[in-house]
């Protein structure tokens, strides 16, 4: 795997740019040759991932029992540790107590970077969007299945950190690599199953890099352009120059991801809080300004999550929208947060895993909550068919008056900075595993990552979309097999990690 070629998928970006920034027939012909060959692949891959299952009237995504397995055994396998640690990660965190590791060991970034990048790549536009097709689809009750399943997922998130920093690789340099591709190898090698645990390592690498050329990248510049566009009008200069948005995107992650994770931290750590409370802010005002209504929308909430009618589509409906938001939105299971968590400095793995349950709560209980109530308060959601998605939140965002518009196009464009910044950081990882990890590598991954930010910008890449996000969700397949087999490994660290946590601050979870 050593001698991956990149001169080809290198001539095929570079192609794709300079057909971008010619004429619009060349991008024309782009889109369709791109539709002719990705299509029918993401078709098939689709169909497998996302294979519905009836229940009760419902069509239920394969990947979705997939994510809700995970987190009901992981919570219920380490007796509701999310609740048990809760005040414990929340310490450990803010520095109130003891760690017992060395919180300056091996490693690169703090504990906050390592859980501001994470959250970074986790809270993007599906906590302004993607919320509001939650509640479009299984009415406002499906708000409480979405904090419910948040609230089950920190388990998970604990279990695929905790191994992704126990199965790290540091260089003699001290550059660390980790995540699902490490443990996956080691975890299968210790049981016997070498060839195995290689081969599945390697779907989850390859799955991991479709992830952050689609989702990550593409996705993120074609929204923040579109939403950009909302704002500026069509008679604008940018108009039919979404490339050059796309170039001055590129640039501006560029000067970033040049740095590399310590660069990408200390980033994320100040963008982080700051489109946090930007946007919770706003959600904050929205349901003040609509204080009357609040009383009555938590009780639509709490009706629909257990008695909705049939407009909102059932207590099946409203189920699988809320989960399914949930698992999507915080990537728990998918294993890509194991990614960023291996580069923490310190050398307690249970510690960290701990601190990385706040990654659910925080994405999911808090932003995507907040998202739903400002939805339901505002009674948005009933204005009916042709009103969904980030048009849903942005008629919330509207009773604040015309120019919150501005205030959301802001939050789309910190939300997708933020996403296509931490994902390149798990692109290269995954790459650099399959390609190795010498300097040649690290460039032409930086190079063509850039230019892909231009041609999601640009082009018209629905099959493209719908095949990163087959590949997205194909990462848990191999993530979560190995979390089954490693669990009583972790519960193991967990039980020692307590005892010690106990005799050193006299507490325990």
């Amino acid at each position: 795997m050593k001698t991956f070629s990149l001169s080809g998928i290198s001539m095929f970006v570079f192609t794709a740019f300079f057909m971008l920034v010619g004429v619009s027939p060349a991008a024309a012909s782009l889109d369709a040759a791109i539709n002719t060959y990705v299509a029918p692949v993401a078709a098939d891959l689709s169909s497998v991932i996302f294979y519905p299952f009836p229940l009760m009237g419902h069509d239920v995504p394969f990947i979705v029992i997939w994510f809700v397995a995970i987190a009901l055994f992981s919570t219920v396998y380490f007796r509701f540790l999310s609740l048990r640690a809760f005040g414990l990660a929340w310490s450990l965190l803010l520095g109130k107590r003891a760690a017992v590791g060395n919180s300056q060991g091996r490693g690169e970034i703090s504990s906050w970077q390592a859980l501001a990048t994470s959250l970074s790549g986790t809270v993007g536009l599906g906590n302004i969007a993607g919320v509001a097709v939650a509640v479009t689809m299984g009415g406002p009750g499906a708000t409480i299945w979405m904090i419910v399943m948040g609230l089950l997922s920190m388990s998970t998130k604990f279990m695929e950190c905790t191994l992704g920093v126990k199965y790290r690789q540091v260089s003699p340099e001290g550059v660390c690599s980790g995540g699902p591709m490490y443990y996956i190898r080691q975890g299968f090698a210790d049981r016997n199953l070498p060839k195995l645990g290689r081969f599945l390592a390697i779907i989850f690498a390859v799955c991991c890099i479709g992830g952050a050329f689609g989702g990550g990248n593409m996705f993120q510049a074609n929204q923040a352009y579109s939403m950009f566009m909302r704002v500026a009008g069509e008679g604008s200069f940018f108009a039919d120059k979404a490339w050059l948005f796309g170039v001055i995107l590129a640039v501006m992650t560029g000067a970033v991801i040049i740095g590399g994770i310590k660069s990408i931290a200390r980033l994320s750590e100040k963008i982080f809080p700051a489109m946090t409370v930007l946007y919770v802010g706003a959600c904050l005002a929205i349901i003040a300004l609509n204080a009357p209504m609040l009383p009555e929308a938590v009780a639509t909430i709490f009706r629909g999550a257990f008695t909705p009618d049939a407009a909102a589509g059932g207590f099946i409906g409203a189920v699988i929208a809320g989960v399914r938001r949930a698992a999507f939105s915080n990537e728990s299971g998918t294993g890509s947060s194991a990614i960023t968590y291996a580069a923490v400095k310190s050398d307690n793995h249970i510690e960290q895993g701990i601190v990385s349950m706040l990654n659910p709560f925080i994405d999911t209980v808090v932003i995507c909550t907040m998202t739903a109530l400002a939805i339901a308060v505002t009674g948005v959601y009933q204005a009916g068919a042709g009103v969904e998605g980030v048009t849903l939140t942005a008629s919330a965002f509207a009773t604040l008056g015309d120019w919150s518009i501005y205030l959301l196009a802001l939050a789309v464009f910190l939300f997708a900075y933020s996403t296509l910044i931490s994902w390149y950081y798990l692109g290269e990882k995954a790459f650099c595993y399959l390609a190795g990890s010498g300097t040649p590598q690290k460039m032409a991954f930086k190079v063509v990552y850039c230019l892909v930010i231009v041609i999601g910008a640009a082009a018209n890449l629905g099959p493209v979309i719908d095949l990163s996000d087959a590949l997205f969700f194909s990462m848990a397949i191999p993530n979560v097999i190995a979390l089954y087999l490693m669990a009583p490994e972790i519960r193991r660290d967990l039980k020692a990690y307590m005892q010690t946590d106990k005799n050193k601050n006299g507490a325990s979870a």
